[in-house]
Protein backbone atom coordinates (compact mmCIF):
# COMPACT_ATOMS: atom_id res chain seq x y z
CA UNK A 1 0.00 0.00 0.00
CA UNK A 2 1.52 2.91 -1.41
CA UNK A 3 -0.99 5.33 0.78
CA UNK A 4 -1.90 5.27 4.38
CA UNK A 5 -5.68 3.72 4.97
CA UNK A 6 -7.70 6.33 6.09
CA UNK A 7 -10.67 4.11 6.76
CA UNK A 8 -13.10 5.10 9.95
CA UNK A 9 -13.68 3.36 12.29
CA UNK A 10 -10.72 1.70 12.64
CA UNK A 11 -10.43 -1.64 11.01
CA UNK A 12 -9.59 -4.86 13.30
CA UNK A 13 -7.13 -6.21 10.93
CA UNK A 14 -5.54 -4.35 7.69
CA UNK A 15 -2.36 -5.34 5.89
CA UNK A 16 -1.31 -5.26 2.18
CA UNK A 17 -2.70 -7.53 -0.30
CA UNK A 18 -1.12 -8.98 -3.35
CA UNK A 19 -1.27 -7.04 -6.90
CA UNK A 20 -1.72 -3.54 -7.76
CA UNK A 21 -4.66 -0.82 -6.82
CA UNK A 22 -7.74 -2.14 -8.35
CA UNK A 23 -9.11 1.19 -10.96
CA UNK A 24 -12.80 1.54 -12.15
CA UNK A 25 -13.38 1.66 -15.60
CA UNK A 26 -16.17 1.44 -18.36
CA UNK A 27 -15.79 -2.64 -17.54
CA UNK A 28 -16.37 -2.57 -13.76
CA UNK A 29 -18.93 -5.09 -12.91
CA UNK A 30 -20.87 -5.43 -9.53
CA UNK A 31 -21.15 -9.53 -9.16
CA UNK A 32 -23.34 -11.31 -7.11
CA UNK A 33 -25.49 -14.60 -6.38
CA UNK A 34 -29.10 -14.43 -7.03
CA UNK A 35 -30.46 -14.23 -3.72
CA UNK A 36 -33.07 -11.59 -3.38
CA UNK A 37 -31.54 -10.07 0.27
CA UNK A 38 -28.47 -9.29 -1.98
CA UNK A 39 -30.50 -7.14 -4.15
CA UNK A 40 -30.32 -3.95 -2.29
CA UNK A 41 -26.74 -4.45 -1.06
CA UNK A 42 -25.80 -4.80 -5.01
CA UNK A 43 -27.87 -2.07 -6.10
CA UNK A 44 -26.09 0.39 -3.52
CA UNK A 45 -22.72 -0.70 -4.62
CA UNK A 46 -23.27 -0.02 -8.06
CA UNK A 47 -24.59 3.25 -7.31
CA UNK A 48 -21.74 3.94 -4.95
CA UNK A 49 -19.17 3.43 -8.01
CA UNK A 50 -21.12 5.14 -10.39
CA UNK A 51 -21.75 8.25 -9.08
CA UNK A 52 -17.81 8.61 -7.66
CA UNK A 53 -16.52 7.51 -10.98
CA UNK A 54 -18.78 9.19 -13.59
CA UNK A 55 -19.45 5.67 -15.14
CA UNK A 56 -22.04 3.26 -15.37
CA UNK A 57 -21.63 0.27 -13.48
CA UNK A 58 -24.14 -2.92 -14.55
CA UNK A 59 -24.49 -5.47 -12.35
CA UNK A 60 -24.71 -9.56 -12.93
CA UNK A 61 -26.12 -11.97 -10.26
CA UNK A 62 -24.21 -14.88 -11.51
CA UNK A 63 -20.13 -15.00 -12.56
CA UNK A 64 -16.93 -15.49 -11.54
CA UNK A 65 -14.40 -13.88 -9.79
CA UNK A 66 -12.76 -12.33 -13.18
CA UNK A 67 -10.78 -9.13 -13.29
CA UNK A 68 -12.37 -6.15 -13.29
CA UNK A 69 -15.17 -7.38 -11.03
CA UNK A 70 -16.36 -6.32 -7.68
CA UNK A 71 -17.95 -9.81 -6.36
CA UNK A 72 -19.90 -9.71 -3.11
CA UNK A 73 -21.06 -13.11 -1.63
CA UNK A 74 -22.10 -14.26 2.05
CA UNK A 75 -19.52 -16.22 3.52
CA UNK A 76 -19.16 -18.71 6.58
CA UNK A 77 -15.32 -18.48 7.19
CA UNK A 78 -15.70 -15.22 9.00
CA UNK A 79 -15.40 -14.73 13.18
CA UNK A 80 -18.92 -15.07 14.50
CA UNK A 81 -20.97 -12.47 14.31
CA UNK A 82 -23.34 -10.51 12.18
CA UNK A 83 -21.60 -7.27 11.54
CA UNK A 84 -17.74 -8.85 10.36
CA UNK A 85 -16.95 -8.68 7.21
CA UNK A 86 -14.09 -8.76 4.67
CA UNK A 87 -12.32 -6.78 1.81
CA UNK A 88 -9.91 -7.80 -0.29
CA UNK A 89 -8.38 -5.93 -3.12
CA UNK A 90 -5.81 -6.92 -5.98
CA UNK A 91 -5.18 -8.82 -8.49
CA UNK A 92 -7.45 -6.70 -10.57
CA UNK A 93 -10.63 -7.41 -8.62
CA UNK A 94 -12.52 -6.90 -5.38
CA UNK A 95 -13.92 -9.44 -2.87
CA UNK A 96 -16.42 -7.91 -0.48
CA UNK A 97 -17.61 -10.73 2.12
CA UNK A 98 -19.63 -10.76 4.83
CA UNK A 99 -22.12 -13.86 7.01
CA UNK A 100 -25.21 -11.13 6.36
CA UNK A 101 -26.52 -8.41 4.17
CA UNK A 102 -25.47 -6.12 7.50
CA UNK A 103 -22.15 -6.42 6.69
CA UNK A 104 -21.75 -6.36 3.32
CA UNK A 105 -22.88 -2.96 3.75
CA UNK A 106 -19.82 -2.39 6.07
CA UNK A 107 -17.99 -3.60 3.83
CA UNK A 108 -18.88 -1.40 0.96
CA UNK A 109 -18.59 1.62 3.28
CA UNK A 110 -14.98 0.61 3.69
CA UNK A 111 -14.82 0.06 0.03
CA UNK A 112 -16.17 3.63 -0.69
CA UNK A 113 -13.30 5.11 2.17
CA UNK A 114 -10.99 3.50 -0.16
CA UNK A 115 -11.33 5.13 -3.29
CA UNK A 116 -9.09 7.81 -4.31
CA UNK A 117 -8.41 9.88 -7.45
CA UNK A 118 -5.88 8.91 -9.85
CA UNK A 119 -3.40 11.41 -11.38
CA UNK A 120 -4.93 11.05 -14.73
CA UNK A 121 -8.84 11.68 -13.25
CA UNK A 122 -9.50 7.91 -12.81
CA UNK A 123 -10.32 6.31 -9.32
CA UNK A 124 -8.78 3.66 -7.90
CA UNK A 125 -8.30 1.31 -4.68
CA UNK A 126 -5.14 0.32 -2.93
CA UNK A 127 -4.58 -3.17 -2.69
CA UNK A 128 -5.65 -4.40 0.62
CA UNK A 129 -6.96 -7.12 3.14
CA UNK A 130 -9.45 -5.78 5.89
CA UNK A 131 -10.85 -8.08 8.18
CA UNK A 132 -13.55 -6.38 10.27
CA UNK A 133 -15.94 -6.69 12.97
CA UNK A 134 -17.94 -3.95 15.79
CA UNK A 135 -16.76 -4.02 19.22
CA UNK A 136 -20.55 -3.30 20.22
CA UNK A 137 -23.82 -4.10 18.69
CA UNK A 138 -25.52 -0.37 18.95
CA UNK A 139 -23.66 2.00 17.58
CA UNK A 140 -26.08 4.48 17.59
CA UNK A 141 -27.36 8.31 16.92
CA UNK A 142 -30.70 9.61 18.94
CA UNK A 143 -32.00 12.63 17.20
CA UNK A 144 -34.44 14.80 18.56
CA UNK A 145 -36.67 16.26 15.94
CA UNK A 146 -39.42 17.46 18.14
CA UNK A 147 -37.75 20.81 19.12
CA UNK A 148 -37.16 21.24 15.75
CA UNK A 149 -38.66 19.13 12.80
CA UNK A 150 -36.20 17.79 10.44
CA UNK A 151 -37.42 16.42 6.62
CA UNK A 152 -37.35 12.89 5.03
CA UNK A 153 -34.78 14.53 2.50
CA UNK A 154 -32.52 16.35 5.23
CA UNK A 155 -32.94 12.95 7.27
CA UNK A 156 -31.42 10.73 5.36
CA UNK A 157 -28.39 13.00 4.38
CA UNK A 158 -28.24 12.62 8.58
CA UNK A 159 -28.76 8.59 7.75
CA UNK A 160 -25.96 8.59 5.26
CA UNK A 161 -23.77 9.90 7.18
CA UNK A 162 -24.68 7.36 9.89
CA UNK A 163 -24.09 4.48 7.00
CA UNK A 164 -20.44 5.81 6.21
CA UNK A 165 -19.39 5.38 9.78
CA UNK A 166 -20.89 2.29 10.52
CA UNK A 167 -23.46 3.52 12.99
CA UNK A 168 -26.42 1.25 13.29
CA UNK A 169 -28.86 2.84 15.03
CA UNK A 170 -31.42 5.80 14.40
CA UNK A 171 -33.18 6.56 18.11
CA UNK A 172 -35.67 9.77 16.78
CA UNK A 173 -37.15 11.70 19.59
CA UNK A 174 -40.21 12.25 17.85
CA UNK A 175 -42.27 13.87 20.50
CA UNK A 176 -41.96 16.29 23.39
CA UNK A 177 -43.44 19.61 25.21
CA UNK A 178 -42.98 21.51 21.83
CA UNK A 179 -44.68 18.72 19.19
CA UNK A 180 -45.63 15.39 17.98
CA UNK A 181 -44.10 13.83 15.06
CA UNK A 182 -45.29 11.03 14.01
CA UNK A 183 -49.14 10.37 12.85
CA UNK A 184 -50.10 7.30 14.81
CA UNK A 185 -53.47 5.77 13.66
CA UNK A 186 -55.54 5.98 16.86
CA UNK A 187 -54.89 9.83 18.10
CA UNK A 188 -55.01 12.05 14.78
CA UNK A 189 -55.40 15.14 16.74
CA UNK A 190 -51.82 14.70 18.01
CA UNK A 191 -50.09 15.85 14.71
CA UNK A 192 -53.15 17.73 13.23
CA UNK A 193 -52.92 20.24 16.61
CA UNK A 194 -49.34 19.88 17.70
CA UNK A 195 -46.97 19.52 14.48
CA UNK A 196 -47.28 22.86 13.15
CA UNK A 197 -44.56 24.81 14.89
CA UNK A 198 -41.05 24.32 16.59
CA UNK A 199 -39.35 26.08 19.35
CA UNK A 200 -39.44 29.87 18.96
CA UNK A 201 -42.70 29.40 16.68
CA UNK A 202 -40.04 28.31 13.89
CA UNK A 203 -42.22 25.88 10.96
CA UNK A 204 -42.80 22.61 12.22
CA UNK A 205 -44.08 19.25 10.51
CA UNK A 206 -44.80 15.82 10.51
CA UNK A 207 -43.98 12.28 9.11
CA UNK A 208 -46.96 10.58 7.72
CA UNK A 209 -47.17 7.13 7.10
CA UNK A 210 -45.44 6.96 4.16
CA UNK A 211 -42.86 9.03 5.34
CA UNK A 212 -42.31 6.85 7.81
CA UNK A 213 -41.85 4.30 5.68
CA UNK A 214 -39.72 5.89 3.39
CA UNK A 215 -37.52 6.43 6.62
CA UNK A 216 -37.53 2.47 7.62
CA UNK A 217 -36.84 1.84 4.12
CA UNK A 218 -33.76 3.66 3.55
CA UNK A 219 -32.31 3.17 7.32
CA UNK A 220 -32.74 -0.90 6.34
CA UNK A 221 -30.66 -0.42 3.21
CA UNK A 222 -27.91 1.14 5.39
CA UNK A 223 -27.57 -1.50 7.76
CA UNK A 224 -29.38 0.88 10.33
CA UNK A 225 -32.64 0.24 12.48
CA UNK A 226 -34.59 2.84 13.78
CA UNK A 227 -35.87 3.25 17.54
CA UNK A 228 -38.35 5.41 17.74
CA UNK A 229 -39.33 7.45 21.23
CA UNK A 230 -42.53 8.40 22.53
CA UNK A 231 -41.31 10.53 25.73
CA UNK A 232 -43.63 9.89 28.87
CA UNK A 233 -44.73 10.44 31.23
CA UNK A 234 -43.04 14.15 31.48
CA UNK A 235 -42.11 16.12 28.29
CA UNK A 236 -45.61 15.52 26.81
CA UNK A 237 -47.07 19.21 26.66
CA UNK A 238 -47.78 18.62 23.13
CA UNK A 239 -50.05 15.74 23.67
CA UNK A 240 -51.84 17.70 26.63
CA UNK A 241 -52.52 20.31 23.80
CA UNK A 242 -53.72 17.99 21.54
CA UNK A 243 -56.32 16.03 24.17
CA UNK A 244 -57.80 17.75 27.02
CA UNK A 245 -59.08 14.42 28.64
CA UNK A 246 -54.77 13.89 29.83
CA UNK A 247 -55.36 16.83 32.14
CA UNK A 248 -56.96 16.83 35.06
CA UNK A 249 -59.55 19.85 34.57
CA UNK A 250 -60.06 17.81 30.79
CA UNK A 251 -59.12 21.44 29.00
CA UNK A 252 -56.34 20.91 26.18
CA UNK A 253 -52.87 22.68 27.41
CA UNK A 254 -51.62 25.62 25.14
CA UNK A 255 -49.25 25.36 23.19
CA UNK A 256 -45.66 25.60 24.38
CA UNK A 257 -42.70 26.48 22.02
CA UNK A 258 -40.29 27.73 24.45
CA UNK A 259 -37.05 25.67 25.94
CA UNK A 260 -37.87 24.62 29.37
CA UNK A 261 -37.75 21.29 30.87
CA UNK A 262 -39.94 19.59 33.52
CA UNK A 263 -42.94 21.09 33.60
CA UNK A 264 -45.60 18.58 31.84
CA UNK A 265 -46.79 15.62 33.41
CA UNK A 266 -49.00 13.02 32.76
CA UNK A 267 -51.34 11.65 35.48
CA UNK A 268 -51.66 7.96 37.00
CA UNK A 269 -55.03 8.41 38.25
CA UNK A 270 -57.33 9.65 35.30
CA UNK A 271 -58.57 6.47 32.97
CA UNK A 272 -57.17 8.43 30.08
CA UNK A 273 -53.59 8.30 30.46
CA UNK A 274 -53.53 4.39 29.96
CA UNK A 275 -55.70 3.87 27.12
CA UNK A 276 -53.39 6.85 25.71
CA UNK A 277 -50.19 4.48 26.34
CA UNK A 278 -51.51 1.08 24.99
CA UNK A 279 -52.78 2.95 22.06
CA UNK A 280 -49.70 5.47 21.11
CA UNK A 281 -47.21 2.52 21.76
CA UNK A 282 -49.27 -0.11 20.31
CA UNK A 283 -49.37 2.15 16.80
CA UNK A 284 -45.65 2.71 16.96
CA UNK A 285 -44.46 -1.01 17.87
CA UNK A 286 -47.08 -2.44 14.59
CA UNK A 287 -45.46 0.68 12.23
CA UNK A 288 -41.97 -0.24 12.99
CA UNK A 289 -39.78 -3.29 12.48
CA UNK A 290 -37.07 -3.80 14.92
CA UNK A 291 -36.81 -4.90 18.51
CA UNK A 292 -36.83 -1.65 20.55
CA UNK A 293 -38.96 1.24 21.30
CA UNK A 294 -38.04 3.69 23.80
CA UNK A 295 -40.59 5.36 26.24
CA UNK A 296 -38.31 8.29 27.23
CA UNK A 297 -38.66 8.63 31.07
CA UNK A 298 -36.23 11.48 31.76
CA UNK A 299 -36.42 14.74 33.29
CA UNK A 300 -39.68 13.99 35.24
CA UNK A 301 -39.65 16.48 37.95
CA UNK A 302 -43.35 17.44 39.44
CA UNK A 303 -44.17 13.67 40.10
CA UNK A 304 -43.73 11.45 43.35
CA UNK A 305 -41.85 8.26 42.80
CA UNK A 306 -44.67 6.14 43.25
CA UNK A 307 -46.69 7.53 40.58
CA UNK A 308 -43.39 7.57 38.44
CA UNK A 309 -42.59 4.15 38.41
CA UNK A 310 -46.56 3.03 37.57
CA UNK A 311 -46.26 5.19 34.83
CA UNK A 312 -43.41 3.78 33.43
CA UNK A 313 -44.40 -0.10 34.02
CA UNK A 314 -47.22 1.06 32.38
CA UNK A 315 -45.79 2.34 29.35
CA UNK A 316 -43.01 -0.63 29.20
CA UNK A 317 -46.06 -2.97 29.38
CA UNK A 318 -47.92 -1.20 26.22
CA UNK A 319 -44.32 -2.06 24.40
CA UNK A 320 -44.09 -5.48 25.70
CA UNK A 321 -47.60 -6.32 24.55
CA UNK A 322 -46.27 -6.13 21.35
CA UNK A 323 -42.94 -8.07 21.48
CA UNK A 324 -40.96 -5.38 21.30
CA UNK A 325 -38.09 -4.65 24.30
CA UNK A 326 -37.67 -1.53 26.14
CA UNK A 327 -35.55 1.85 25.92
CA UNK A 328 -35.38 4.36 28.70
CA UNK A 329 -33.36 7.23 29.54
CA UNK A 330 -31.32 6.28 33.08
CA UNK A 331 -34.05 7.39 35.09
CA UNK A 332 -36.02 4.11 34.74
CA UNK A 333 -33.20 2.71 36.16
CA UNK A 334 -34.83 3.42 40.03
CA UNK A 335 -38.23 1.66 38.60
CA UNK A 336 -38.47 -1.80 40.30
CA UNK A 337 -39.71 -4.86 38.28
CA UNK A 338 -38.40 -3.42 34.80
CA UNK A 339 -39.19 -5.89 31.78
CA UNK A 340 -36.13 -8.30 31.10
CA UNK A 341 -33.38 -7.00 28.72
CA UNK A 342 -35.07 -3.48 29.10
CA UNK A 343 -31.96 -0.82 27.28
CA UNK A 344 -31.11 1.82 30.26
CA UNK A 345 -29.57 4.74 28.54
CA UNK A 346 -27.11 6.44 30.64
CA UNK A 347 -26.95 10.27 29.86
CA UNK A 348 -26.42 12.19 32.59
CA UNK A 349 -23.00 12.58 34.27
CA UNK A 350 -24.04 14.78 37.52
CA UNK A 351 -26.27 12.43 39.09
CA UNK A 352 -25.96 9.30 40.95
CA UNK A 353 -25.04 6.42 39.21
CA UNK A 354 -26.28 3.64 41.91
CA UNK A 355 -29.69 3.24 40.48
CA UNK A 356 -28.40 3.05 37.27
CA UNK A 357 -25.35 0.52 38.14
CA UNK A 358 -28.08 -2.00 40.47
CA UNK A 359 -30.21 -2.11 37.15
CA UNK A 360 -27.29 -3.30 35.43
CA UNK A 361 -26.58 -5.90 37.98
CA UNK A 362 -30.29 -6.68 37.64
CA UNK A 363 -30.30 -7.60 34.31
CA UNK A 364 -30.46 -4.07 32.28
CA UNK A 365 -28.78 -3.69 29.20
CA UNK A 366 -26.61 -0.30 29.42
CA UNK A 367 -26.41 2.11 26.29
CA UNK A 368 -23.48 5.03 27.23
CA UNK A 369 -24.44 8.67 26.05
CA UNK A 370 -22.58 10.75 28.36
CA UNK A 371 -23.67 14.04 27.84
CA UNK A 372 -20.10 15.62 28.23
CA UNK A 373 -18.73 13.34 25.31
CA UNK A 374 -21.27 12.43 23.31
CA UNK A 375 -23.57 15.62 23.35
CA UNK A 376 -23.27 16.56 19.85
CA UNK A 377 -25.47 19.77 20.54
CA UNK A 378 -22.54 21.21 22.85
CA UNK A 379 -20.79 24.06 21.77
CA UNK A 380 -17.06 23.15 20.30
CA UNK A 381 -15.80 26.18 22.70
CA UNK A 382 -16.58 29.47 24.65
CA UNK A 383 -18.50 31.71 21.62
CA UNK A 384 -19.40 28.78 18.92
CA UNK A 385 -22.63 30.26 17.32
CA UNK A 386 -24.41 26.72 17.60
CA UNK A 387 -25.79 24.25 20.53
CA UNK A 388 -25.69 24.77 24.36
CA UNK A 389 -23.03 24.15 26.87
CA UNK A 390 -24.93 23.11 30.48
CA UNK A 391 -22.97 19.99 30.35
CA UNK A 392 -19.86 21.75 29.11
CA UNK A 393 -17.95 22.50 25.91
CA UNK A 394 -17.52 19.08 23.47
CA UNK A 395 -14.54 19.30 21.40
CA UNK A 396 -13.04 16.24 18.69
CA UNK A 397 -10.95 15.27 21.34
CA UNK A 398 -13.69 14.83 24.16
CA UNK A 399 -15.83 12.89 22.26
CA UNK A 400 -13.34 10.31 21.19
CA UNK A 401 -10.66 10.10 24.37
CA UNK A 402 -12.61 8.24 26.94
CA UNK A 403 -13.47 4.36 27.67
CA UNK A 404 -16.70 3.04 27.97
CA UNK A 405 -15.59 0.05 29.58
CA UNK A 406 -14.53 2.81 32.34
CA UNK A 407 -17.27 5.42 32.30
CA UNK A 408 -18.93 4.54 35.12
CA UNK A 409 -17.59 2.79 38.58
CA UNK A 410 -19.04 -0.53 39.47
CA UNK A 411 -20.68 -0.95 36.30
CA UNK A 412 -19.59 -4.60 35.07
CA UNK A 413 -18.36 -3.73 31.40
CA UNK A 414 -20.50 -7.16 30.04
CA UNK A 415 -23.72 -4.76 30.80
CA UNK A 416 -22.69 -1.95 27.91
CA UNK A 417 -24.87 -2.85 25.24
CA UNK A 418 -23.32 0.06 22.97
CA UNK A 419 -22.88 3.87 22.78
CA UNK A 420 -25.28 6.20 21.14
CA UNK A 421 -24.39 9.85 20.52
CA UNK A 422 -27.15 12.46 21.00
CA UNK A 423 -27.60 15.69 18.85
CA UNK A 424 -30.73 17.79 20.32
CA UNK A 425 -31.81 20.94 18.48
CA UNK A 426 -33.28 23.43 20.89
CA UNK A 427 -31.07 25.62 18.30
CA UNK A 428 -30.56 23.58 15.46
CA UNK A 429 -32.80 24.66 12.32
CA UNK A 430 -31.38 23.64 8.87
CA UNK A 431 -29.38 20.67 7.55
CA UNK A 432 -26.17 22.87 8.21
CA UNK A 433 -26.96 23.37 11.36
CA UNK A 434 -27.15 19.50 12.17
CA UNK A 435 -23.87 18.42 9.93
CA UNK A 436 -22.16 21.33 11.35
CA UNK A 437 -22.54 19.98 15.13
CA UNK A 438 -22.03 16.53 13.63
CA UNK A 439 -19.48 16.70 12.18
CA UNK A 440 -16.32 15.94 12.81
CA UNK A 441 -17.33 14.63 15.92
CA UNK A 442 -19.22 11.87 14.70
CA UNK A 443 -16.80 9.93 13.20
CA UNK A 444 -14.92 10.43 16.40
CA UNK A 445 -17.80 8.91 18.61
CA UNK A 446 -18.51 6.38 16.11
CA UNK A 447 -14.40 4.54 15.88
CA UNK A 448 -15.42 4.67 19.90
CA UNK A 449 -18.18 2.78 19.40
CA UNK A 450 -16.72 0.01 16.98
CA UNK A 451 -13.31 0.10 17.67
CA UNK A 452 -11.58 -1.45 20.63
CA UNK A 453 -8.99 0.56 23.04
CA UNK A 454 -5.82 -1.04 21.38
CA UNK A 455 -6.91 -0.01 17.83
CA UNK A 456 -7.99 3.35 19.33
CA UNK A 457 -4.85 6.71 18.98
CA UNK A 458 -6.12 10.05 18.74
CA UNK A 459 -3.09 11.27 16.60
CA UNK A 460 -4.07 8.42 13.50
CA UNK A 461 -7.50 9.52 14.08
CA UNK A 462 -6.69 13.13 13.19
CA UNK A 463 -4.66 11.95 9.93
CA UNK A 464 -7.25 9.75 8.57
CA UNK A 465 -9.67 12.37 8.63
CA UNK A 466 -8.21 14.83 7.10
CA UNK A 467 -9.63 12.67 3.92
CA UNK A 468 -13.04 12.74 5.23
CA UNK A 469 -12.74 16.36 5.16
CA UNK A 470 -12.14 16.90 1.66
CA UNK A 471 -14.76 14.18 0.97
CA UNK A 472 -17.55 16.66 3.11
CA UNK A 473 -16.61 19.68 1.09
CA UNK A 474 -16.80 17.26 -2.33
CA UNK A 475 -20.40 16.17 -1.33
CA UNK A 476 -21.01 19.55 0.02
CA UNK A 477 -21.88 19.09 3.68
CA UNK A 478 -21.41 22.56 5.93
CA UNK A 479 -18.64 21.16 8.80
CA UNK A 480 -16.65 22.45 11.76
CA UNK A 481 -12.80 22.70 10.69
CA UNK A 482 -11.61 22.71 14.48
CA UNK A 483 -8.27 23.24 15.34
CA UNK A 484 -8.06 19.98 17.26
CA UNK A 485 -7.80 18.73 13.56
CA UNK A 486 -5.47 19.31 10.60
CA UNK A 487 -6.99 19.97 7.59
CA UNK A 488 -6.85 20.84 4.24
CA UNK A 489 -7.05 24.88 3.41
Amino acid sequence: MSDPITVVPAPLVVRPSAGEPYVITGSTTVVVDADEQLVPVAVLTADLLGRVSGRAVEIRYAGPDAPGVVRMRLVTDLPPGPETYRVVVGDGRVRLEARTTDGLVHAVVTLRQLLRERPDGGVEVAAVHIEDAPRYPWRGLSLDVARHFVSVADLKVVMGLMGHYKLNVLHLHLTDDQAWRLDVPSRPELVRRSSAHSVDGDPGGHYAAADWDEILAFARARAIRVVPEIDVPGHVNAALHAYGELNPDGQPAAEYLGTDVGFSRLHDDLPATHEFLIDVFGDLAEMTPGSHVHIGGDEVLTMDRDEYARLVRAAAAAVTAHGKRVVGWQEVASVPDLPAGTVVQYWDTRGDAEPFVAAARAGARILLSPAPRVYLDMRYGPGFPLGQEWAGFVELRDAYEWEPAELVEGLPPEAVVGVEAALWTETLRTLDDLTTMLLPRLAAVAEVAWSAPEHRDYDDLVRRLRAHGRHWDRTGLAWHRTPQGTWDD
